[in-house]
């Protein structure tokens, strides 16, 4: 059955941006599922990297899907039990029967939703979700990840939270599970996170949610840059499947939508009116955008040891060819342009590493664009928003279909 992207999927995996984390405590800011699951999955990626070195190629390829794949069924799961309190999840999982009929029901609740992705997908997903024992590589990645965004999560609230009686056994319980997995190399750094360059990139990339997206504009729901991130990253493995990408493009798209706005760290979400007044503007804040990410996070990274890290934030940034959104590929060490039937054809190959950029401007489109159609249809009028969804439907009508997705037609599927 071949896959085919439909808008129920998209609204799916982004009402994570509805969904409010530690509900029962007080707050600073509204804490939201899809902010986690961010912060969640690019610490998973640094301890992929991390963890792989020593590995031959096509073993890294496997471990780098199942961290992908294992993130988004967690992700999916989470979408549909997360007003179970943590406690009584964990109770529930240590009885197998109960946990089968828990995750049973989850299931049948995603399939109208999910079935259009494949009967190959579901069967992974329900293979993965009734193994929560498993101790392989990429579920101890993934839980070591998870443990690490919540508690960072948890810290942001823990100063407004003193007279909470669960406050102590909260973060212990952090603290000894990720203490429990120090043998991953990486965790310790993230455990002391003030005294080195990874844990302090790892704090810094959280930070992201803090800065709001259509800042002049609101919305509800409200969505952060780093929610966003992980939008785009999550259409993008999608239809990196639709268009049948091989299994290092659906890696890199995916970590290229994650971390596409990650120099908004240093710039914030400039809106695109003020990038597009003039060609001088936007050279001028890109080239303001790349000297500080330099500065700030790829120079302290290969100073730091991790030249890994930084050399592939460069090529899912696409520093060496101007622009994330452009297509490229790698051969004999050499980051290359790439043209839509290339990268459909002969540069389809893990061998050449290669990298969706106007796949991966479709999907910020339509992370875009639902944050738009959501807000209204939430009741919220806006003439930007208008304008948005006017400029974006106006762009894909000129050309419907892009790197292979028939985008003008899923567009019309929102009227």
């Amino acid at each position: 059955m071949s896959v085919i992207i439909r808008k129920s999927l998209l609204e799916l995996l982004f009402s994570g941006a509805f969904m409010k984390r530690w509900n029962d405590k007080l707050r600073p800011m509204e804490l939201v599922e899809v902010d986690k699951q961010a912060h969640k999955m690019i610490v998973a990626w640094l301890l992929f990297l991390l963890n792989s070195g020593d590995m031959e190629v096509a073993r890294k390829r496997a471990l780098g899907e199942a961290i992908v794949e294992g993130g988004l069924f967690d992700y999916l799961y989470r979408l549909v039990i997360t007003d179970i309190k943590p406690p009584v999840f964990y109770r529930i999982k240590e009885n197998p029967e109960d946990y089968r009929t828990l995750t049973n029901w989850v299931l049948n609740e995603l399939r109208p939703r999910i079935m259009p992705l494949g009967q190959e997908f579901m069967d992974r997903m329900g293979e993965y979700l009734m193994q929560p024992e498993d101790k392989g590589l990429a579920r101890r990645i993934l839980h070591a990840a998870h443990l690490y965004a919540s508690y960072s999560e948890f810290k942001l609230l823990k100063s407004i939270n003193r007279m909470d009686h669960e406050l102590t056994e909260i973060e212990a319980s952090f603290v000894d599970r990720l203490e429990a997995m120090r043998d991953l190399n990486g965790v310790g750094e993230l455990l002391d996170e003030d005294n080195n360059v990874l844990g302090r990139f790892a704090r810094m990339c959280g930070r992201l949610r803090f800065q709001k997206r259509w800042s002049q504009t609101p919305r509800v729901p409200e969505t952060s840059v780093l929610g966003h991130m992980f939008i785009v990253a999550a259409y993008s493995w999608f239809f990196s499947t639709e268009v049948g990408a091989c299994r290092a493009r659906r890696q890199n798209n995916f970590f290229s939508g994650l971390f596409h706005d990650l120099p908004e760290l240093l710039t914030r979400d400039i809106i695109s009116p003020v990038k597009g007044a003039s060609r001088e503007i936007a050279d001028l804040i890109h080239e303001y955008e790349i000297r500080e990410l330099n500065r700030v996070v790829l120079a302290p990274l290969k100073e730091g040891g991790y030249a890994e890290i930084a050399d592939r934030l460069e090529y899912f940034l696409g520093l060496e060819v101007g622009s994330e959104f452009k297509a490229t590929f790698m051969r004999d060490g050499e980051v290359l342009e790439a043209s839509e039937e290339q990268l459909c054809g002969e540069a389809n190959r893990d061998s050449l590493d290669p990298k969706d950029g106007p796949l991966l401007k479709v999907c910020d489109s339509l992370a875009a664009y639902i944050e738009a159609h959501t807000a209204l249809k939430n009741g919220i009028s806006s003439d930007q928003l208008h304008h948005a969804l006017y400029r974006i439907r106006m762009r894909y009508n000129e050309t419907p279909v892009i790197a292979g997705v028939q985008v003008s037609a899923l567009l019309a599927d929102f009227d």
